[in-house]
């Protein structure tokens, strides 16, 4: 797994590694919608968080080494998102919460820290606001919480192989299969005027966090994310070097070092 395909040709070509035998997986309901979600491991839970157009399987590097660290790893395909279905209502951070929620509740999780990758770490971070009993930690990765966090769009080479996997795996486990470039257009959507949180909406998370930051990250500005961890009451920040908003896939080990750093620092 210490490899590196900073081009995401790899990814492109192949995917992540698969994601291991499961202990369980299956679908909870959440008002409205089916959502997927597998369990690996024995251990401590901590919930996996996949960015925007993936699925769970883009987690397919991290899920392996965390178990083996004792953890009970759960990954979740976000509703409409690779197996999980959707209702009409437009997308919504405050609704794959819920959805997380559900899916917390279904496998009787009463509290875990969540890992997010792009649009998972906001849903993360949406759940520590509204149920911070429930959330022990927030590891927020490559997101904005406001439209003035991101850089104008421009379509690179790496962006344009990694919509091209996203496409390959929503055709495949998708149950609208044709439907990849509508449904690229409506979480654009929510991503341009969500969540919009203000400086005193981040002074008010009350769990740990630790925002993260690529060096050659190509959505978020970098003084957005060190607004993000300033404004978070003990927040912390970590800079991810040679690696873009593709992190877990270009160099997987590094990243899953960074994550397993930071859960056992919750423990101290």
């Amino acid at each position: 797994m210490d490899f590196r395909d900073d081009d995401l040709e790899r990814f492109e070509r192949e995917g992540p590694a698969p994601l291991p035998e499961t202990v369980w997986q299956g679908y909870v309901d959440s008002d409205g919608a089916r959502i997927w979600c597998a369990e690996y491991g024995r251990g401590a839970p901590v919930i996996l968080l996949h960015g925007g157009m993936g699925n769970a399987g883009n987690w397919g590097y991290q899920v392996p080494v965390l178990a083996a660290a004792g953890r009970r790893v759960v990954v979740i395909d976000s509703r409409g998102h690779g197996r999980s279905t959707r209702d009409t209502r437009p997308f919504s951070y405050e609704q794959m919460a819920t959805d997380v929620f559900a899916v917390m509740d279904g496998l009787g999780i009463e509290r875990a820290p969540v890992v997010g990758w792009s649009d998972g770490a906001v849903t993360g971070l949406v759940m520590a606001k509204r149920a911070p009993e429930r959330i022990a930690g927030v590891f927020f990765f490559a997101c904005n919480v406001d439209e003035t966090g991101t850089f104008p769009f421009e379509m690179t080479p790496e962006i344009e192989r990694c919509i091209n996997r996203h496409r390959a795996d929503y055709t495949a486990l998708s149950s609208t299969p044709e439907a990849f470039d509508a449904f690229g257009a409506d979480l654009g959507t929510m991503q341009r005027t969500q969540p919009n949180y203000t400086a005193a909406d981040l002074a008010a998370v009350r769990v740990p966090v630790m925002v993260a930051q690529s060096e050659f990250e190509q959505f978020i500005r970098p003084e957005h994310a060190r607004y993000i961890a300033a404004s978070i009451p003990g927040a912390g920040y970590v800079a991810l070097p040679g690696v873009s908003h593709f992190a877990p896939v270009q160099r997987p080990a590094e990243f899953s070092r960074v994550v397993l750093d930071w859960l056992e620092g919750l423990e101290k």
